[in-house]
């Protein structure tokens, strides 16, 4: 059981990192696309496997990205949901909870729902200003920015 729980874990992480160097790959093609999709998703299910709370919450923050960058509204919006959901009901707090807010803000701007944009970012600076690594704190605010009205 241990072994598979491992074989999990491994696959999780390398479909997360396949999924990352997706997502900064500048010009993708149509089979990029296709396996960074893939990959955030398999990272998940390997996560569901052999992770905690907070890796699913994180797997469902990168397909939510992930269809984010691929201005795909409906599934962001699904899979930002899902974290938020998971984070909430895990009580995960400091970047994971920003994170989370995030991903439903980013989600909401991309769906055209300017309210519940406003009301997320709102949410999601509360909660990043609790980082308490400076570090994690200054990355969390330098990607809220970009889903900020008139970003992106």
């Amino acid at each position: 059981m241990e072994d598979r729980l491992e074989l999990n874990k491994s696959f999780a992480i390398k479909c997360f990192n396949q999924t990352w160097t997706l997502i900064e790959k500048v010009d993708r093609s149509p089979e990029n696309i296709d396996r960074m999709i893939n990959a955030a998703h398999a990272s998940r299910y390997h996560w569901e496997i052999a992770g905690t709370a907070v890796n699913i919450a994180q797997g469902e923050w990168l397909i939510s990205r992930v269809y984010a960058i691929l201005k795909r509204a409906e599934p962001c919006l699904y899979h930002a949901d899902r974290c938020l959901k998971v984070t909430l009901e895990s009580n995960l707090q400091d970047f994971d909870l920003a994170f989370a807010y995030g991903a439903v803000a980013r989600a909401c701007k991309l769906a055209g729902n300017e309210v519940e944009t406003a009301k997320y970012i709102l949410k999601a600076k509360e909660a990043g200003v609790k980082i308490a690594d400076k570090n994690d704190r200054a990355y969390f605010f330098g990607e809220l920015e970009k889903i900020q009205p008139g970003s992106e």
